[in-house]
């Protein structure tokens, strides 16, 4: 096993899943062939001859093992049976209880099953159910963020509380970089979780201006502005784009619903509207207005700088922390 490796993968690196297929077979494979954990994302209705398509597409690629993400939020009961029946090696999920029924399912099929976590109290939960790590998502994090808590408060009381159990702790939430890798193992993280940083590679499935858009743009926001229909209560963090800058103070009782159609993706290989305010971010199928829809970032954004391939990422982060971490904490103490 390499440096800082979980759950049975080379290294503490995770591919987080990105929505609704950013991280294609494509991306997953790259990640997984550069000996770290990558999660592909099924669709948010019930699709289970598709996820197998979508397993046995990366298992093409790649013949590394590799995880698959459900959000709880959406149908699911079919996916995560197709999951299982396929046997990959991580399921992960976000967005719902992840119940002891769940991680039985989960077992009895050979398949670790890792939650995403936002609160002391889920964490709590799921160490009380067995699960097989927890990926603590702090509020720096893009997408949609389920709790409060920054990562440095939220991380080492996670890391506390699972001390004494056989279940690493991954960090999720602006980190971008290895200087983000180090901080995250000094709070008390066995691996962290990236997804901003792997959404701004080549092999990443979004559209080449949201892309672009990653680099070029350093803020973000916390807000509810888009897909308040689809997914009610689901705040989210985004790039501050001159289109949600314009729109920021949306009414409480707008949504994308009744908004004109401002583009087409296909998505999972169904065909898509996608209007004004909608959820649903460009991926590389996208046309229309692009720039006016939502651009999902964590707070890392600024730090990314140009657009890599995935293992190139994961090359930079793993070489750059063992160096830094020789370089600012090892070579002063051995010379004193």
């Amino acid at each position: 096993m390499g440096w800082r490796g979980i759950l049975g993968f080379e290294y503490g690196i995770v591919q987080a899943p990105l929505g609704p297929d950013i991280s294609g077979p494509e991306l997953v494979a790259a990640v997984a062939n550069a000996g770290a954990l990558a999660f592909l994302r099924t669709p948010d209705w019930e699709a289970p001859d598709y996820v197998k398509q979508l397993i046995r597409k990366t298992r093409t690629l790649t013949d590394k093992p590799f995880g698959v993400a459900v959000v709880l939020a959406f149908p699911h009961e079919a996916n995560i049976k197709a999951i299982l029946e396929e046997k990959v090696a991580v399921l992960q999920v976000y967005w719902g209880e992840c119940s002891k029924d769940l991680v039985l399912q989960a077992h009895e099929a050979g398949v670790k099953i890792v939650p995403q976590i936002g609160s002391f109290e889920e964490a709590q939960k799921a160490v009380d159910v067995g699960v097989d790590a927890i990926m603590v998502q702090g509020h720096e994090a893009g997408g949609h963020v389920i709790g409060q808590d920054s990562l440095i408060s939220l991380l080492p009381r996670i890391a506390d509380l699972v001390r004494g159990h056989d279940c690493p702790v991954i960090a999720a939430g602006g980190i971008v970089d290895e200087r983000g890798y180090i901080a995250a193992l000094a709070l008390g993280a066995h691996g962290i979780a990236m997804g901003t940083r792997f959404l701004a590679t080549n092999e990443s499935y979004a559209h080449p201006t949201y892309k672009a858009k990653l680099v070029e743009l350093n803020n973000t926001e916390y807000t509810g502005v888009f897909g308040r229909a689809r997914w009610p209560g689901a705040p989210h963090r985004v790039l501050k784009t001159p289109f949600f800058m314009d729109w920021r103070d949306l009414p409480s009782n707008e949504n994308e619903s009744d908004q004109p159609v401002i583009g087409r993706s296909l998505i999972h290989g169904v065909e898509k509207e996608i209007r004004r305010f909608a959820g649903t971010v460009p991926n590389a199928t996208t046309t229309g207005d692009i720039e006016s829809m939502v651009m999902y970032s964590g707070q890392g954004a600024g730090l990314i700088k140009e657009i890599i391939p995935a293992g190139e990422v994961i090359k930079r982060i793993v070489d750059g922390a063992q160096a830094l971490i020789l370089r600012e904490f090892v070579s002063d103490k051995i010379s004193g």
